[in-house]
């Protein structure tokens, strides 16, 4: 497994070792003892699964009170992957990381407690893969504005994105709450 630093140190794209034959392909998409190796150390309780259609545009969510770190990955199609720092103190605050995630280069990412994560989908369809590492409390759910020019992320739309209201009703940086 090779870790790849990004923009901001605590987010890491996690490369797995992938062994291909004739047969077809087989990789760990999880193993504690590597990734603590790595600097990941994680214990996770929820395995989610969704599938979205091309220009579907999910996010930007996280949890106050019960922050979820999230290791993401796409079982079928391709997504453009983005976090944003909501940790007040941090010194990468506000900022974000985007990276295009696929069935194809089975790449992985990790999203630390602490950050906003969202996702579009690229291809006619993704099958899009996360644990976590805290359970899904709806009362501790929001929503950061998936557009906010604050935050200044480049999504890679081809027009108008599919959007929950939930999502088109997301609060701008300057009014959400965010991790001490």
């Amino acid at each position: 497994m090779k870790v790849v630093a990004t923009s901001i140190p605590d987010v890491r794209i996690v490369e797995p070792r992938v062994f291909s034959d004739a047969r077809g392909w087989f990789f760990e998409s999880w193993n504690a003892r590597a990734f603590e190796a790595a600097g990941i150390e994680a214990t996770f309780v929820q395995d989610n699964h969704s599938r979205s259609h091309r220009g579907v545009l999910r996010g930007l969510h996280y949890q106050v009170a019960r922050p979820q770190g999230k290791l993401v990955r796409v079982a079928a199609g391709e997504v453009f992957d983005v976090v944003v720092d909501l940790r007040a103190g941090s010194p990468t605050f506000a900022r974000s990381v985007g990276v295009r995630l696929s069935a194809d280069d089975k790449r992985m990412l990790w999203v630390p407690p602490g950050f906003a994560h969202g996702f579009l989908v690229l291809s006619e369809y993704a099958d899009f893969l996360y644990k976590t590492t805290d359970y899904w409390f709806p009362e501790h759910e929001r929503t950061l504005l998936w557009n906010d020019p604050a935050l200044g992320i480049d999504w890679p739309l081809a027009g108008p994105p599919t959007i929950a209201a939930k999502d088109a009703a997301g609060t701008p940086l300057s009014q959400a709450d965010l991790y001490p």
